[in-house]
């Protein structure tokens, strides 16, 4: 008996901990799905606005390949979703099982307790049971063992009345789960009818341009030229602002040199030479550092969005000798949205690129860049905090409100999505 009670509460204790993981990780994907789903429904609002704008075909097939995206990434994510809830059903059952053995376990000792106890139920027999003792510490220990005897049967009742409980409440669970898994697949149906209708759509768009090759290309070569500048822009801008920074410290360090009749001067005038990388004091040292510790965990600079275009080369949907490069990436946003700080550091930059403001953000040696501004809620030397607004984003004319958002360490350009949580 006492060999089955350890076996059962091993496997009892081996189930809670598994339960306890895949608990866990289940949160994680209803998290994720919730996150897709407000993805979805920004989407389809900016393709309402979009689509009583001016008719912009490449805009279109661009918004088409975003929810495709989204939408596959939410049938892979429902469907791990699925897979767990399958596995927790088989171990719920499976602890079912285990309980229901418990139980039986119990009840089957209680019995025997019972049909013991039912015996030697005359109060005469109890009674010569002592007197028939040798002596008074075996009378007393006869006394303690039928007292513990009694009080053996009330735990035996609690413990059978408490694994019943328990069975009640997994097989609850169990059915829970089930109802839960029905009504992901039904949603995931849904959504699998959804993303056939957004593809068909697609190809039409793409069967659209490839007829217009010639002035879509030209079209497709135009945007590319005008991002590739904007991108060069953006690259001077931050050399510049690397220059400034050092030229300051140098000049603080020619004023503490003046000022303690030093002849480091040849020295700090080298500094001032470098645009490519920043001369780091122990504070900015401190500062890069914590940034750097930081990483893969930074806040969204927009408090609800999706990314619509990743960091790096990419192949163009439709033609493959196009490729599109971006030094950042792009957030798709709801109109009326603010970009924000995803970091402690200093405003060092606020230019104007194209028909829009960039704000520029230093963290030590890195920066952090928000670009597509209308307004700006900062000013150059202004020490902004993770999460606060910078400004709100430019609303174009064909109601495509996108942030770009970009991360340098000094000159290099760097992955937000290695930086930014679930970017």
């Amino acid at each position: 008996m006492y060999k089955l009670f350890f076996s059962l509460a091993f496997i009892s204790l081996t189930h809670i901990a598994w339960g306890q993981q895949t608990s866990a990780q289940q949160q994680q994907l209803e998290k994720r799905k919730a996150q897709l789903l407000n993805e979805i429904r920004i989407a389809n609002s900016k393709l309402n606005i979009e689509a009583s704008k001016e008719k912009d075909v490449l805009a279109d097939l661009k918004a088409s390949e975003e929810k495709i995206a989204i939408i596959e990434d939410l049938i892979t994510t429902a469907e791990r979703e699925t897979k767990f809830l399958d596995d927790n059903i088989y171990n719920t059952q499976k602890q079912i099982n285990v309980l229901t053995a418990e139980l039986n376990a119990l009840k089957e000792d209680y019995k025997n307790t019972i049909v013991k106890s039912y015996k030697s139920r005359n109060e005469k027999s109890r009674i010569m049971f002592v007197l028939s003792s040798e002596n008074f510490l075996q009378a007393y220990k006869r006394i303690q063992y039928m007292k513990y005897y009694a009080s053996y049967r009330k735990i035996q009742g609690d413990e059978i009345q408490e694994k019943n409980e328990q069975v009640k409440a997994q097989k609850i669970e169990l059915e829970l789960q089930r109802a839960k898994k029905i009504a992901i697949i039904e949603a995931n149906e849904k959504n699998k009818q959804l993303l056939s209708e957004e593809k068909k759509k697609n190809e039409k768009l793409v069967a659209e341009i490839k007829k217009n090759k010639r002035k879509y290309t030209a079209e497709i070569t135009k945007k590319q030229q005008q991002s590739k500048q904007i991108q060069k822009e953006i690259d001077e801008l931050v050399r510049k602002a690397i220059a400034e920074a050092n030229r300051k410290k140098a000049e603080e360090a020619r004023r503490k040199a003046a000022a303690a009749n030093s002849s480091s001067k040849s020295k700090t005038n080298t500094t001032t030479a470098s645009s490519a990388k920043v001369v780091l004091d122990k504070e900015g040292e401190i500062i890069s550092n914590n940034f750097k510790n930081n990483k893969g965990k930074l806040p969204w600079p927009v408090e609800n969005g999706y990314v619509s275009s990743k960091f790096g080369i990419q192949p163009h949907p439709v033609y493959s000798n196009l490729t599109i490069d971006n030094g950042g990436v792009e957030i798709k946003v709801e109109n009326g949205s603010n970009a924000r700080a995803v970091f402690d550091g200093e405003v060092i930059q606020i230019q104007v690129l194209g028909n829009t403001k960039a704000i520029l953000v230093q963290h030590g040696e890195y920066f952090t860049l928000y670009k597509n501004l209308s307004t700006v809620s900062v000013k150059v030397g202004d020490k902004v905090t993770a999460k606060q607004d910078l400004g709100r984003i430019h609303i174009p004319s064909n109601g495509r409100t996108v942030l770009n958002f970009y991360v340098y360490k000094n000159t290099e350009k760097m992955n937000p999505s290695h930086w930014v949580k679930n970017l």
